[in-house]
């Protein structure tokens, strides 16, 4: 086998475009939130290269799937957490936000960036450090964020209820800037 690059190969560039929907009334009360799994992450450890090389991630979202569940989230062999199968994390813990820091085991999500500058529109602390997967599961909130799931609450991690088991007062808030800021910015 001959795995170099080879010369002259001209790139292809590849889109696609779809109508964003129209501002959604954030309503806690009325979201039923979702339920996840939770797994080592099996995939290769360049996850922050966006390629279409997606086998480890369909395996992965499949195991939510037999599990009834919306997503997994993964975890690394050291037990942090990194991403999810085709979202980024965040969780809330004491009235602050956390999601994963930017590295090699997670891609840096378009909405992840967004969602970033709307808990700083809304007022709320955030910081990107390491999330154990103790703390995800003691945190007060879970979501997760990707295009298709915008900002997705999460009341159960495998058998474990995130708080009180409800979409939490921080999504609310957080969910009513963004669906603002998703077209503006």
């Amino acid at each position: 086998r001959y795995h170099a690059y080879p010369e002259g190969v001209t790139p292809t560039v590849f889109g696609f475009a779809f109508a964003l929907s129209a501002p959604v009334k954030a309503d806690r009360h009325a979201h039923p939130g979702a339920s996840v799994s939770l797994a080592e992450d099996l995939r290769w450890e360049r996850c922050h290269i966006k390629s279409t090389a997606l086998l480890g991630n369909v395996m992965h979202f499949q195991q939510s799937v037999k599990e009834g569940n919306a997503e997994t989230l993964l975890y690394n062999h050291q037990g942090e957490i990194t991403e999810a199968s085709s979202s980024n994390v965040f969780i809330i813990k004491d009235g602050k936000a956390f999601t994963p820091p930017l590295d090699n085991q997670l891609l840096p999500g378009i909405t992840r960036m967004l969602v970033l500058e709307c808990l700083k529109i809304a007022g709320i602390e955030v910081s990107e450090e390491v999330i154990t997967v103790g703390e995800l599961l003691s945190a007060d909130e879970v979501w997760i964020t990707s295009s298709g799931k915008e900002i997705l609450p999460i009341v159960k991690v495998g058998d474990n209820q995130i708080g009180d088991g409800k979409v939490g007062e921080i999504w609310e808030k957080v969910f009513s800037v963004y669906s603002e800021q998703k077209f503006v910015l």
